[in-house]
């Protein structure tokens, strides 16, 4: 089209004068100019005015397509974004599960060998009132009237190193209403206490830190630390039952787990000595601790892989063996998983390392089965262990498998995760 009125313009020229020719340019020239400058005005009146549109409807809006802002939309539960006319999957949102235990237990108590009725025989008591009791043909710690406990340790004084993790069971009551004999009773909690004390008779005044959480459906979890700081977060126990706390202290990070999930993360947290667990109430039949477990080691501040030599050192430096639970096999079966190797690996780096060491690997099993299958399958177990090192390059004369079977459990068979703990390879040093 724009051919064809240029060649009309030109005909048209040949037939008049040069004046008229001059005059008639200039007229189109000037109505050139002014389309032009109507077809801008209109562009940027349209421009403005979608703006103007996409900020009235929460929206952000750009010339260029390939670089537009990420938009962001409100949404309830999971249901879908609906963006510029197009629907959307609500973006999932994850946090970290990073809690491993520590590579060294140092005090450990599952509560099956106590006596019913009778205080506990690992623990010492600072304040008010605690009992052996079962709950669901389970045994657990009942903590009352102002109750203080604290493990039994022979060392006496700071005992608390570095890194450390500390976990234990509690039970949770979804509606306080099924508490018999303490209907309405509203609330009631648990507190992990940490002192920076030497003398463990006198907790002091100032707590590097202190954990709050409910054992009833109505109390806000919350903590305090450093002696004047303090924070609250929102997690929900969607049953009733146990369920699991777990903590984890590396030279001054600080970190709380619900059943796993994290829910306290703190970068700057004052070296405690001693820890005790605290139930501030008097209710009775209400409030219940078990699986007690306090070790050495921690996940690293940023480096998540610098310890993985050095935690089987550790151990063994310090107890003459290694125990992991992160060795796996099928179930019924003596082959390994292919995530067993990282573990493998590492003692496999440990005993090239020091090739004059000589170990017991161990097989363990849970309770379920009888001994006729877990006896040999253990051991079988653990020379499968045996021969995954001597093929990372590991002397097969230094190593011995035995199996034991489940005649060596370190936790309760009665539950899941008792059984998982008990499912174990260790390294005796010899």
């Amino acid at each position: 089209m724009k051919r064809q009125l240029l060649t009309l313009a030109v005909l048209l020229l040949l037939g008049v004068s040069d004046a008229s020719a001059q005059s008639f340019l200039n007229r189109l020239k000037e109505k050139a100019v002014e389309k032009v400058k109507e077809k801008v005005e209109n562009k940027v009146d349209r421009t403005v005015g979608n703006a103007m549109d996409g900020m009235l409807d929460g929206k952000s809006s750009s010339s260029d397509s390939k670089h537009k802002e990420p938009m962001t939309a409100t949404a309830h539960d999971n249901d879908p974004v609906v963006v510029d006319g197009e629907t959307e999957e609500q973006p999932t949102i994850a946090t970290s599960t990073d809690f491993k235990r520590g590579s060294v237990v140092m005090f450990q108590d599952d509560i099956t060998a106590e006596q019913v009725g009778e205080f506990p025989s690992k623990w010492d008591l600072l304040e008010g009132a605690a009992e052996v009791k079962t709950i669901g043909g389970v045994k657990a710690i009942e903590v009352t009237n102002n109750g203080l406990i604290t493990p039994l340790l022979k060392q006496e004084g700071a005992y608390l190193p570095e890194e450390f993790t500390i976990e234990y069971d509690f039970y949770y009551w979804k509606d306080d209403s099924q508490v018999k004999g303490n209907d309405g009773i509203g609330l009631n909690d648990i507190k992990l206490r940490f002192y920076n004390s030497t003398d463990r008779t006198r907790p002091g005044d100032e707590m590097p830190f202190e954990l709050v959480h409910g054992v009833c459906d109505t109390w806000n979890h919350h903590y305090d630390y450093n002696g004047n700081r303090s924070g609250s977060f929102e997690y929900t126990f969607e049953k009733s039952g146990w369920h699991h706390v777990a903590l984890s202290f590396n030279k001054r990070a600080l970190k709380v787990y619900f059943d796993g999930n994290r829910v306290v993360n703190l970068p700057n947290v004052k070296q405690p000595t001693w820890f005790a667990l605290q139930v501030p109430f008097e209710y009775h039949n209400l409030t219940f601790i078990r699986n007690v477990v306090l070790a050495k080691g921690a996940v690293a501040l940023y480096d998540r892989n610098a310890q993985d030599i050095s935690a089987v050192e550790r151990a063994i430096q310090e107890t003459g063996k290694f125990v992991t639970n992160n060795i796996l096999f099928e179930t019924g079966k003596a082959t390994l998983k292919p995530e067993s190797m990282t573990e493998i690996q590492k003692v496999a780096d440990y005993m090239k390392k020091n090739p004059t060491a000589r170990f017991e690997v161990q097989g363990h099993t849970d309770n379920q089965g009888s001994d006729k299958i877990n006896d040999p399958l253990s051991q079988q177990r653990a020379e499968a262990v045996v021969k995954a090192l001597e093929g990372m390059g590991v002397d097969g004369f230094n190593l011995r498998a035995t199996g034991k079977g489940s005649h060596e459990p370190v936790a309760d068979n009665k539950t899941d995760e008792g059984r998982a703990k008990n499912r174990r390879v260790e390294f005796i040093k010899k």
